[in-house]
């Protein structure tokens, strides 16, 4: 079946972008998608060959923008620990603006995803793979500046500020209180600072 006229891509692929982040890949069905993407299931196909390469297109999609927002934070930064900590801050907020949830998608899918779906859990770990590796570098780049000691160990300060991240988008999934919620995210931010000096 051709495709509708009225198709396109990148529109289509930030509206399968949003249910998937919402319902998850299991509970998105073909009918979910029609819905969403307002195209009918041969041309869904025709666009996307299958609904697990859709999510894959969709997962690479949400991913890359959360890693050019951090790497951007980082690479900009005169301070890398400020810039990190500020980014800690920065996800404290519950308003959700544009994004249709804000828990964190990668988290969301990590969860969700087992091993009986191979292909795509392995995009959800490199994704996380990289994310940490930005990290890594941010305090590569505090050690440059001189904000941490240079006996620091830049991946495990990664690895510890990863959790923070996610730890934070779960918990904006669940709280109710915009005070209490910043309040979290400030305590984080410290933490991490109090960390890197001690590492």
């Amino acid at each position: 079946m051709p495709r509708d006229p009225s198709y396109d891509r990148e529109a289509a692929l930030q509206s399968a972008m949003n249910l998937f982040w919402v319902k998850g890949y299991n509970a998105t069905s073909l009918k979910d998608l029609e819905a969403a993407l307002k195209m009918r299931p041969g041309s869904i196909y025709a666009a996307f060959q299958s609904k697990e390469a859709l999510f894959h297109e969709a997962l690479d999609l949400y991913a890359g923008r959360m890693e050019a927002e951090l790497s951007a934070t980082i690479a900009n930064a005169t301070s890398p620990l400020a810039a990190l900590r500020g980014y800690l801050v920065s996800l404290g907020g519950l308003e959700p603006c544009e994004k249709p949830s804000t828990a964190c998608m990668l988290v969301k899918s990590l969860l969700e995803i087992q091993t009986d779906s191979p292909a795509l859990r392995g995009a959800v770990l490199n994704h996380l793979e990289k994310v940490r590796q930005h990290l890594t570098q941010a305090f590569v780049n505090a050690q440059a500046f001189g904000e941490i000691p240079a006996e620091s160990d830049p991946e495990r300060l990664a690895q510890r500020m990863q959790t923070y991240i996610f730890g934070l988008k779960i918990q904006a999934q669940r709280e109710t209180d915009p005070v209490a919620m910043q309040r979290l995210a400030d305590d984080l931010s410290q933490e991490i600072a109090s960390l890197a000096r001690a590492a």
